[in-house]
């Protein structure tokens, strides 16, 4: 037995999820455990996790049975839901993927009240509509309300959690540096250039490590009732463009020039959620004065004193930026 809180860890083997797992396994000394929960139990991450001390159950929270189960005994939860996850066709045609996301952080919500847990972090955005208006810009609307579904809906969906009470911190993330390696990085045009075309407008956006929004999220927890009711929204570093390419120049020893996208430029791309990811930089770009201004480093690196810096992270992706070009 252990007089040890449970934190349970919705997501365990992603991204999010997988950084507090790691943080509470790496503290061994610290007041908390892991309950690391998974929709595939015998995935390789998952059994990874449980060789590693971690305490692995199914959880699914479309499955709002298994939610329940999941929290029971726990002390706190981490929330984290997946605009993008692969879906079955019947999912997709019953649902589309906002609505899917509210729909399971009201399970997550019911669950956490049932169980009567101490404290949980919802991993959040921003609803980026109010935003919009305030600008007076209007951008192509998607799947009938949103403008920036995965951030909107999330925002939406914080009322899962004040509706019932339960005891929440939300904390809004962004942009990861990890997007570098899947098609945000520089690449060559026509002429054989090193280009980077994020469409930034020339202001400066707010990213961070995915491990490390785990990192902080146990910070938070560590500090407890301190930040019940609080919203934290986090950043490892801010950046425009030009301050990007040249962080990629000095990486690569060769020379990057920040040649930026329009937002319709982006929109018009083709791949899978273009539009909403126009839409997105459109947002990170015209309220960045916003965006940036309410991310505070400063409190980032207090909740989370191993905060990396991009140039940290650069330095240990570096081949694999490489390899990307």
């Amino acid at each position: 037995m252990t007089d040890k809180k449970i934190i349970a860890v919705v997501g365990a083997t992603g991204a999010q999820g997988g950084g507090l797992v790691r943080a509470i396994l790496a503290d061994p000394d610290g007041p908390f455990t892991v309950r690391a929960l998974t929709r595939d139990t015998a995935s390789p991450q998952a059994r990874a996790l449980a060789e590693q001390g971690a305490e692995v159950v199914y959880a699914d929270l479309d499955d709002e049975d298994s939610a329940h189960h999941a929290f029971a005994g726990a002390w706190g939860a981490y929330v984290v839901t997946n605009f993008w996850a692969r879906r079955t066709p019947e999912q997709e045609a019953a649902r589309d993927a906002a609505r899917m996301e509210i729909d399971q952080a009201h399970a997550a919500a019911r669950a956490a009240k049932a169980a009567a847990l101490r404290h949980v972090v919802w991993s959040t955005l921003e609803d980026t509509r109010p935003h919009f208006a305030h600008l007076g810009r209007e951008v192509p609307t998607l799947l009938g309300e949103y403008a920036v579904p995965h951030f909107d809906a999330k925002a939406e969906a914080n009322a899962a959690f004040t509706g019932l009470g339960v005891p929440t911190t939300f904390l809004q993330t962004t942009f990861y540096y990890e997007a570098f390696l899947q098609g945000q990085g520089p690449h060559r045009d026509e002429s054989g250039r090193l280009v980077l075309t994020l469409p930034m407008a020339g202001n400066p956006m707010s990213m961070i490590a995915a491990e490390d929004i785990g990192r902080t999220a146990l910070g938070i927890f560590r500090r407890g009732p301190e930040f019940v009711g609080r919203t934290v929204s986090i950043a490892g570093e801010h950046a425009d463009g030009k301050e990007l390419a040249e962080k990629f120049t000095t990486l690569l020893g060769e020379p990057v020039t920040y040649a930026p996208l329009t937002y319709d430029q982006m929109r018009a791309a083709g791949f899978p959620g273009a539009v909403e990811i126009g839409n997105m930089f459109e947002f990170y770009s015209e309220a960045s004065a916003y965006f940036t201004g309410v991310r505070d480093l400063g409190l980032v690196r207090e909740l989370n004193p191993r905060l990396r810096s991009l140039d940290d992270w650069l330095n240990e992706h570096r081949d694999e930026i490489t390899a990307a070009i």
